[in-house]
């Protein structure tokens, strides 16, 4: 199936069809020119046989290029004559030369890094995004495309990943050496301190407040054959020695009861990597996680709060989250800017992209060209060549006309001198 061609502006085909109509114009009253001067010094000697000879070489040199240049787009006056139309009959491959051409003189590796590094990519970007205003035009641009997308995500998209790709991942991947090597480096850096700050504030907190509720709990458990005043005393006593236990502990960084703790988790982080008891009651509580209807439900509830939060902060023009990333842009375009090293960096970085993504897609983008020619109309795609440049061929009619001239000129006059 054959295709127009796509006339992107058709007021600058309209100026080019003007001026091809007029070199047009000029080589044609060139040619009509020598046919006068050729009649009116038909038969003449001397100086108007010089002449005669010159302006009839003019006729042959302006007809011969008239039929070159006519051959490239049409039959000339119609006739089917060999090897002319050439455009409308072998477009096809004309255009896969130009792909050949394009590849082997636009895509090379050597050819894309210069260009790359003349463009000199880094240097314009960072200079232009350290400028307040044009970052503040890219944040907005990537803030309505954010709040676009994340509205874009819905619930059943969430649940589709979290059970048809999710799910099945974890429940393939072992936890227990996960979970292991994470348990060992936290005991080892103390990363877990803070959360047992946190959680014997809690429970002291709890305590502290619910003596009451502490009580009854216990006195659950007491003998059913003690005396009433005997659990009370006894479940009191209980209550103070823990909340005092507790503070001893959040008061004392070196308790033995810390000491303790981290030697469990320790000794826990150790089973989880070696002990295959261990390891399997980790993974059975895995699955449990995973299998559980909730599971589903509480990424959800996550989803959404963190969508919510990042539509909300992001909606705010003036908020907090747009105000730095506008601030962190002009600060990394000023630093980029002002580092000859990380500009380099970031140049060859950009360099290695371009060199692979030819590598990898460059005979899939210059077989467009062959693919987009073998689908156009074969006199349309004539008439669109020579509009773009139909008027410099002209020249060759110009110039054949003149230096037709010039040539019979000199042949008179060797052909003068002979006789």
């Amino acid at each position: 199936m054959t295709i127009p061609l796509v006339t992107p502006a058709p007021e600058a085909d309209a100026a080019r069809l003007r001026g091809l109509r007029r070199m047009q114009a000029v080589a044609l009253g060139l040619l009509a020119f020598a046919a006068v001067v050729y009649l009116l010094t038909l038969g003449e000697d001397g100086f108007l046989g010089f002449v005669n000879a010159g302006a009839e070489a003019s006729m042959v040199g302006a007809m011969a290029d008239w039929f070159a240049v006519t051959a490239l787009f049409r039959h000339p006056l119609g006739l089917p004559i060999p090897h002319t139309a050439l455009v409308p009959r072998r477009k096809d491959e004309l255009g896969k030369g130009l792909q050949d051409f394009v590849a082997e003189n636009f895509l090379q590796e050597a050819i894309i890094r210069d260009r790359v590094a003349a463009a000199e990519v880094t240097r314009r970007v960072a200079t232009w995004v350290s400028q307040p205003a044009n970052a503040q035009r890219v944040v907005d641009e990537v803030r309505d495309v954010a709040v676009v997308g994340l509205s874009k995500v819905k619930d059943e998209h969430i649940v589709e990943l979290v059970e048809a790709i999710l799910v099945p991942r974890f429940a393939e991947e072992p936890i227990a050496p996960i979970l292991g090597s994470f348990v060992t480096e936290a005991v080892a850096d103390d990363l877990h301190h803070g959360l047992v700050d946190l959680a014997l504030g809690e429970m002291y907190d709890w305590l502290v407040e619910n003596p009451q509720t502490f009580t009854e709990v216990l006195s659950e458990r007491a003998p059913w054959w003690a005396p009433q005043r005997l659990n009370e005393a006894v479940t009191q006593r209980l209550h103070t020695e823990a909340v005092r236990w507790l503070a001893d502990i959040r008061a004392d960084p070196h308790h033995h009861a810390r000491a303790a703790l981290d030697s469990m988790l320790a000794q826990l982080g150790q089973d989880l990597l070696t002990d295959p008891d261990t390891q399997a009651r980790a993974e059975a509580l895995k699955m449990r996680l995973l299998e559980h209807p909730q599971f589903a439900a509480t990424a959800i509830s996550l989803w959404t709060a963190l969508r919510n939060a990042l539509q909300s902060a992001l909606q705010d023009p003036s908020g907090l989250l747009v105000e730095r990333a506008r601030e962190e842009l002009v600060r990394a375009g000023e630093r980029i800017r002002a580092d000859d090293a990380m500009r380099a960096r970031i140049d060859q970085l950009v360099s290695d992209v371009a060199v692979f993504v030819v590598a990898r897609y460059g005979a899939e983008l210059t077989t467009v060209i062959t693919h987009t020619i073998e689908r156009w109309d074969g006199k349309e795609a004539a008439r669109k060549i020579e509009l773009h440049v139909g008027r410099d061929l002209q020249f060759i009619r110009i110039n054949g006309t003149i230096v037709g001239g010039l040539v019979g000129v000199l042949i008179h006059a060797v052909s003068v001198l002979v006789r």
